[in-house]
């Protein structure tokens, strides 16, 4: 038994000897587009830790059919959805759970819908103390059994929340573990979440610009006037304590305001790089 144990560990350490120069080639391709990126006048990265371009591309190579859990927070409004929904859309032509799967937070908050009916309006509901940003407002825990399966290879079925009446429904949408796991959400780099993320990312928004899409997404949602202001000023005062340190740990922070096309144009660069090395050919330019 020793032996094979043994045989087994030679083998992996030969194989993660032979993919290093393959690695190394992924990092300094990665590290080439970062710094084309930089050049612009508005350019997507914001930072990036160099340890964890190396430690995804190590590990991708090195284990076979593993999964990749990526979390990304920011701020309500900061464009974390906007940015996933066109990574995703950049790389992929066509819906393939296999590939990718989208769990959000927004979709585990709890069920208020007969709170906010005995409160009779948004304003008398907020007067009575009620807020939708703290983490205490989603079930975090479910949430996060939700993604271990998924990273061990388990369906599950996230809830389906209506922001419109605060109803969760509890068995709302299918989610099969993928390759690659995306979280997004206001709190999925809070303590006790973001150890279990293989790569975290904060998405950064300058302030004005993080109230003027809160307003009108709010308006979309059927919170307008008084109700509006009372939540706007309990989003940004909860903002400085749950959600802004989380930018602090983040491997990666992106710029909340670049163009759609400029999203899918880098995230498409960058897979087309990893692949084309993966597979001997020359990084994508």
């Amino acid at each position: 038994m020793q032996l094979t144990t043994e045989n087994t560990d030679n083998t992996v350490q030969n194989e993660q000897t032979s993919n290093f120069p393959i690695v190394v080639k992924i990092v300094e391709s990665l590290k080439k587009i970062l710094e084309e990126d930089k050049k612009q006048k508005n350019p997507l990265f914001i930072n990036v830790k160099e340890s964890v371009i190396f430690n995804l591309a190590r590990r991708a190579l090195s284990e076979r059919g593993c999964r990749f859990l990526i979390g990304i927070a920011g701020e309500s409004a900061s464009g974390k959805t906007t940015f996933v929904q066109n990574a995703i859309r950049s790389c992929i032509a066509e819906e393939r759970t296999d590939v990718y799967t989208i769990v959000c937070c927004d979709d585990y908050y709890y069920d208020w819908s007969k709170e906010l009916k005995e409160a009779g309006s948004y304003e008398a509901f907020f007067a009575k103390g009620y807020s939708f940003d703290t983490p205490k407002a989603i079930n975090l825990d479910l949430m996060k059994e939700h993604l271990v399966s998924l990273k061990n290879g388990s369906a599950v079925r996230s809830p389906d929340y209506n922001f419109t009446t605060c109803e969760s429904f509890p068995h709302g949408v299918l989610k099969k573990p993928a390759k690659i796991i995306v979280n997004e959400g206001l709190y999925v780099l809070n303590e006790g979440l973001r150890d279990i993320m293989d790569v975290k990312v904060y998405i950064f928004t300058p302030f004005d610009i993080i109230k003027d899409r809160w307003y009108r997404r709010a308006e979309s949602r059927g919170k307008t006037g008084v109700a509006a202001d009372m939540q706007f000023e309990n989003v940004n005062m909860t903002a400085q304590t749950y959600i802004r340190p989380a930018m602090q740990c983040a491997d990666i922070v992106m710029n909340g305001v670049v163009s759609s096309e400029y999203i899918q144009e880098m995230t498409e660069k960058i897979f087309r790089t990893i692949d084309n090395i993966s597979k001997g050919l020359e990084p994508a330019v």
